[in-house]
């Protein structure tokens, strides 16, 4: 009986207990808990997508959103706390699509009534995302699964945590490392925008104000740039205006966002930045020339981001409505 008293070997038991209390997330998590949990979320991507097509990017930008500023916890779900979140949510939310917000509502009705209070809101973000992603003609990566919904929110979390339309290679390397992403996994995940868009607002100042003696930024291709101008000529009355990242096949998951970039074809100075410097330019051409490896790299990157500093045992919460805490008081 000594041996099981041994300081050293309760010591050793202690410190190892974190690690196994902390369930670590599992590609089936929810077999016996909720077993229709994949199928449900599947049948909700499937009708959604068929209705509006835009939701894979919808999705994905939402998730990043969620991923990059608080972990992937789905903090930026929540819209409805009336004390300190609105001006968060304000900035987090005004340019993400209502298609996004409402996949996961539909498929977390549902499942709340097939299994109540099992399914993370985050996990069913995470879920939705990658099967929106495979919808769309892309990669369907693994998805592990455990995370638990964030118990706060705060508008200081924000700043600084989310890529600007505008930013500098430098700035974008310097955001994505301390994020843990290596400079190619950081251009493969831009590879998302294949199906993404952008708001006019996000790139006006390339096509009307680039400098006083050039208003359209030269390394646009022209002819992309008198089309875009043509999109976004009354931006400033309908600020919905948007334009597709990828004008060639933007309903298609493919590697053509890199082959745009080649040809002057980035939507925004950040994505055209991709082209510019030789830290990244070599993985543009890379992915240009090899679209199931960029499938590849891509799928491995968004395993990594979506399960980022996720928050697993009673760290998190499952909430029971996706926008709002199950407590007020948080």
């Amino acid at each position: 009986m000594a041996f099981f008293h041994s300081p050293a070997l309760l010591l050793l038991l202690f410190l190892s207990l974190p690690f196994s209390v902390q369930s670590q997330l599992s590609l089936d998590y929810y077999q016996k808990t909720c077993p229709d949990f994949a199928q449900i979320v599947h049948d909700t991507v499937a009708r959604k997508h068929a209705t509006s097509p835009v939701t894979a990017a919808a999705s994905m930008r939402l998730l990043f959103s969620d991923c990059l500023v608080g972990g992937c916890d789905g903090s930026v779900l929540v819209s409805s706390n009336v004390f300190n979140h609105a001006e968060r949510d304000a900035e987090i939310n005004r340019d993400l699509p209502g298609d996004a917000f409402d996949v996961v509502t539909r498929a977390k009705i549902t499942l709340e009534l097939s299994c109540p209070g099992i399914v993370s809101c985050s996990d069913v973000l995470a879920q939705a995302t990658r099967d929106l992603i495979a919808a769309t003609g892309g990669p369907s990566y693994k998805v592990e699964l455990g995370r638990k919904d964030s118990l706060v929110s705060k508008v200081s979390d924000v700043e600084g945590n989310i890529p600007k339309p505008n930013q500098s290679i430098d700035e974008l390397i310097k955001l994505y490392t301390a994020k843990g992403f290596t400079i190619q996994e950081m251009v493969a995940l831009y590879g998302g925008r294949t199906i993404g868009f952008s708001n006019c607002k996000e790139f006006s100042d390339r096509l009307f104000n680039f400098s006083k003696n050039t208003p359209t930024d030269p390394e646009i291709n022209s002819k992309y740039a008198e089309a875009l101008k043509k999109s976004c000529a009354d931006y400033e009355k309908n600020p919905a205006n948007s334009a597709y990242s990828d004008p060639v096949t933007p309903g298609k998951f493919d590697n053509v966002y890199y082959k745009n970039l080649l040809r002057g074809m980035g939507l925004l100075a950040s994505d055209q930045a991709l082209v510019k410097d030789p830290r990244t330019r070599k993985f543009v051409e890379m992915y240009a020339g090899n679209e199931a490896l960029f499938f590849k790299d891509f799928g491995h990157a968004m395993e990594k981001m979506s399960v980022r500093e996720v928050k697993t045992g009673g760290k998190g919460d499952v909430r029971t409505r996706c926008d709002a805490f199950n407590s007020i008081n948080h």
